[in-house]
């Protein structure tokens, strides 16, 4: 249909004329309510965006004189960030004579890697940058969906170890049965059952 008369369609309708596919041959095009049309486009995009997790980096910061208590309680903020689906940065901050000693943050920076191993692996190994030593953990990827780590299933048992399978039960012994004057009767008038 030539496009003049496609447009005249279109304005008796009171719609608008779309170009869907440019580059076929012919072009494409749609009679639509073009209005109608990027509405539910945008509302469609704005409920994929409400479905979809956006990852954050969090970041967790450490001194290389870090308590034990200081640093279970950051590792258990680490913990959480990671199961809500997160990536987290764990960064130890040098100040002054401390760029001295980085392996002391090398050592707490591996260390948490390997408490956290279960839960997290480390994207990058512990590197320094200026006064900063930092390392990247993300979640470990599981098999079941909703971010929870997928619970182990129990090995099957080994054979020695299975129940032996159980005897089949007794059956009483059945009596023939006893021949009374009425089935004698109807035995007798009874045609012959093929065998």
């Amino acid at each position: 249909m030539p496009p003049p008369q496609a447009l005249a369609i279109a304005k008796q309708k009171g719609l608008d004329l779309v170009e869907i596919s440019p580059t076929a041959v012919p072009p494409v095009c749609r009679i639509m309510d073009f209005g109608k049309y990027q509405y539910q486009e945008q509302k469609r995009t704005r409920e994929a965006r409400k479905h979809q997790k956006v990852i954050e980096v969090k970041e967790i910061k450490f001194r290389p004189k870090v308590d034990e208590h200081d640093y279970q309680f950051k590792k258990k903020h680490i913990e959480r960030f990671l199961e809500d689906g997160d990536k987290v940065k764990a960064t130890i901050f040098f100040r002054g004579r401390e760029m001295a000693h980085p392996e002391i943050g090398r050592r707490i920076l591996e260390r948490l890697i390997e408490d956290l191993g279960e839960v997290a692996i480390a994207e990058s190994m512990p590197r320094l940058e200026g006064n900063q030593m930092h390392t990247i953990l993300s979640r470990k990827p599981t098999g079941g969906g909703k971010g929870r780590p997928a619970a182990p299933k129990a090995p099957p048992a080994p054979m020695a170890q299975m129940a032996p399978p159980a005897p089949p039960a007794p059956t009483e012994p059945t009596e023939p049965p006893v021949e009374t004057a009425e089935t004698a009767e109807t035995a007798e008038t009874a045609p012959p059952q093929p065998q």
